[in-house]
């Protein structure tokens, strides 16, 4: 997994390494597979948890997963797991990675996930800042010179793992990870100090939902995502999947 500072067309964020292989594995593979640079931007490395030895074999699970999915750059900001909150300090770390790299979509946390860790909602709030201050202009002495960046799409993701509510956009749209997701399951199972032989229903239950949201769209499997904004298409039939 090569890190460059050459342009991204796509950047995921997450809260912790696991967060966007659970969410958005399918996609990310799908995305590299169709020829699309893909980074990922871990805002914590996600320790300490329970089965977890040090935070480097969390990284090297990482690494691992992002190889499975063929991501070009996967980076951890190093914000403290469990503690993590939408600061400035934060969100001008994340803005810095959106101006080094120019991503045209950037994909994150798209609500709060009760009873799951409260990292996941400020990574959506960090986020959605870093998506702002990435294009002000006047701004400079916070940036290290890194020129502005307006990224024109940002997309909001469930965590694929317990069913979630409407995070309150109708502007949903689904991808058909028929053809990546059984790479989406392989780069989850990177994360051996995560899922153990008795967290095996995890498979099962991230598998399920994505048949249940394929089901919904007319595929096998699908990953669900939310525009922040209303769609617009100028080909009405490649909109609708009538490309052929």
């Amino acid at each position: 997994m090569p890190e460059s500072d050459e342009q991204l067309d796509v950047i995921v964020v997450g809260a912790h390494p696991d967060d966007v292989e659970i969410a958005c594995g399918g996609t990310i593979a799908l995305l590299v597979e169709q020829g699309y640079r893909v980074g990922i931007i871990d805002l914590t490395d996600g320790e300490p948890t329970p089965l977890s030895p040090s935070p480097e074999v969390r990284r090297a699970e990482a690494a691992a997963a992002a190889s499975v999915l063929g991501v070009h750059v996967r980076k951890i900001l190093g914000f403290t797991n469990r503690r993590l909150m939408d600061g400035f300090e934060e969100r001008v770390a994340l803005a810095k990675e959106f101006r080094r790299y120019r991503p045209k979509l950037v994909i994150g946390f798209g609500n709060k996930t009760p009873m799951a860790s409260p990292d996941h909602y400020q990574a959506m709030q960090i986020t959605d800042a870093a998506v702002f201050y990435s294009r002000l202009t006047k701004w400079d002495e916070y940036f290290d010179g890194l020129p502005v960046h307006t990224i024109e799409k940002q997309l909001y993701f469930r965590l694929q793992f317990e069913p979630a509510p409407n995070v309150g956009f109708d502007n949903q749209i689904t991808v058909d990870v028929s053809e990546t997701i059984e790479k989406k399951i392989a780069s989850i199972a990177c994360y051996a100090t995560q899922f153990p032989p008795a967290k095996a229903y995890v498979y099962d239950r991230v598998r399920g939902l994505a048949i249940a949201a394929g089901a919904a769209a007319g595929c096998n499997y699908g990953e669900v995502f939310f525009n922040t904004r209303p769609l617009s298409a100028k080909d009405l039939m490649k909109a609708v999947g009538l490309n052929t």
